[in-house]
C-alpha cells in the first residue's frame, strides 16, 4: 500500500510504498475511498499548539511518535476482516470512528473515548487514512454510510462530529440568539446542525465576506464581518439589546475570543472549539456576576456520529467539500489549509 507520513515537524510528508496489513482478531482492513484534510492534520505536521506567550504545546509531550500516517476523517470499503468480526462484511461502505480509548478509564466506561485519559486516536497515535489502506483496530469503531456520499461523510468523523457536539451544549439553554463565529468548514457545518437542531436565530461572524455568503446559504439568519469595529455592539442589537444566549467559537483566539465575552448575555453559555491557540485576561469577577458558563468541545462519542451520519442521510446537513487532491498532492493539501485557500473541506481520494 501507499501511504504519506509524517516524519517530523514542518518536514514535507513523504509518500513511499508498505506491505498491506493483515487484520486479526477484531481488526478490519478499510481501502480508503477519501480521507478529510483538517486543521488537527496541519498541527500535526506543525508538530503543536501555539499556547500564547511564546508557549507552545508539542505534540510528542502528548504521546504522538513520527513518522505518523495522518488522517483520522477516514471513508472506505471493507477490504478484509479478522477472524472475530461478524457485524460488517467485505465490501461494506463505512465511516471510521477515529478517537479511539483505552477502553478502562472514566470517559471510556461510559463511551466517550473521544475523552480517553490515553488516546490512542486514528491519524494522530496510530496510523490514518493519508493513505490507499487503514487498518482499524476493531469492528466496532465502523458506521455504514448507507447511501451518504463518502467524501461528504468524512466531516462526519472529525470537524462535523465536532460542531454535532458544541451546538448540541451551546443548546443546553434554549438559546434565542445563538453566535457562532468563524465559517470555514466547522463553522458551516455548525450553521447546518444549528440550523436543524436548534430554534435559535443564528450569528454568523468571519472576516471573510465569501464565507459568510456561504453562512447565509447555509441558514444563518444574520452575518457580520468581524473586521467592523462594532461588530460586538451590532450583535448585542440583534439580541434585542441584551446579547447572545450562547456563542459558539469555532476559531477561538484571542481577538474572537475577546468578542465572544463581549457579547455574551446574563447566564450566557460559550463553548470554545477551535485550537488557533493564544491567551487572554478574563476578568474574573464578571463570570459570577452574570452567571455565564464557559466550557470546551472536543469531537464526539460514536453515538454523536452515528446520530449526524443519519442527519446527513436524510439531507438535513450537506458537508460542503470543496476541494479534492490525490495522495501525491498530500503536502499541497496541507499548505493550501495554512495558507486558507479551502473553503468548506478539502478531502485526499488515494
Amino acid at each position: 500500500m501507499k501511504s504519506a507520513k509524517i516524519t517530523g515537524p514542518n518536514e514535507p510528508l513523504v509518500v513511499s510504498d508498505f506491505d498491506n496489513p493483515e487484520p486479526q482478531n477484531n481488526q478490519v482492513l478499510v481501502k480508503v475511498k477519501s480521507v478529510g484534510v483538517c486543521h488537527s492534520d496541519l498541527h500535526l505536521w506543525e508538530g503543536g499548539y501555539d499556547l500564547g506567550d511564546g508557549q507552545f504545546m508539542k505534540v510528542t509531550d502528548r504521546g504522538v511518535k513520527y513518522p505518523v500516517t495522518p488522517g483520522h476523517e477516514i471513508v472506505g470499503t471493507v477490504e478484509k476482516i479478522g477472524s472475530n468480526v461478524s457485524d460488517v462484511k467485505l465490501g461494506d461502505e463505512v465511516l471510521v470512528f477515529p478517537w479511539i480509548g483505552c477502553g478502562d478509564c472514566p470517559a471510556c466506561k461510559v463511551g466517550n473515548e473521544n475523552l480517553c485519559d490515553t488516546p490512542k486516536s486514528m491519524g494522530v497515535f496510530q496510523d490514518g487514512g493519508y493513505s490507499d489502506y487503514a487498518l482499524i483496530p476493531d469492528s466496532k469503531y465502523l458506521a455504514l454510510l448507507d447511501g451518504v456520499n463518502p467524501d461528504s461523510a468524512t466531516s462526519l468523523a472529525c470537524s462535523g462530529l465536532t460542531a454535532y457536539t458544541a451546538i448540541k451544549k451551546s443548546n443546553q439553554n434554549s438559546p434565542e440568539f445563538l453566535v457562532i463565529v468563524g465559517a470555514g468548514g466547522l463553522g458551516l457545518m455548525g450553521v447546518q446542525i444549528a440550523k436543524a437542531i436548534t430554534n435559535a436565530k443564528i450569528i454568523c461572524v468571519d472576516l471573510d465576506d465569501k464565507k459568510l455568503e456561504t453562512a447565509k446559504e447555509m441558514g444563518a439568519d444574520y452575518i457580520l464581518n468581524s473586521k467592523d469595529p462594532e461588530t460586538a455592539q451590532k450583535i448585542i442589537s440583534i439580541c434585542n439589546g441584551k446579547g447572545a444566549d450562547s456563542v459558539v467559537d469555532f476559531v477561538n483566539a484571542p481577538p474572537t475570543a475577546k468578542l465572544d465575552l463581549a457579547v455574551l448575555r446574563k447566564r450566557g453559555n460559550l463553548i470554545l472549539v477551535g485550537l488557533f491557540g493564544g491567551s487572554i485576561e478574563l476578568s474574573l469577577v464578571t463570570i459570577p456576576l452574570k452567571s455565564i458558563i464557559i466550557q470546551g468541545a472536543y469531537t464526539g462519542n460514536y453515538d454523536d456520529m452515528v446520530e449526524l451520519l443519519d442527519l446527513a442521510r436524510k439531507g438535513i446537513i450537506d458537508p460542503v467539500i470543496s476541494k479534492r487532491y490525490t495522495l501525491d498532492e498530500a503536502n499541497n493539501a496541507l499548505e493550501d489549509l495554512k495558507a486558507r485557500k479551502i473553503v468548506g473541506r478539502a478531502v485526499i481520494n488515494p
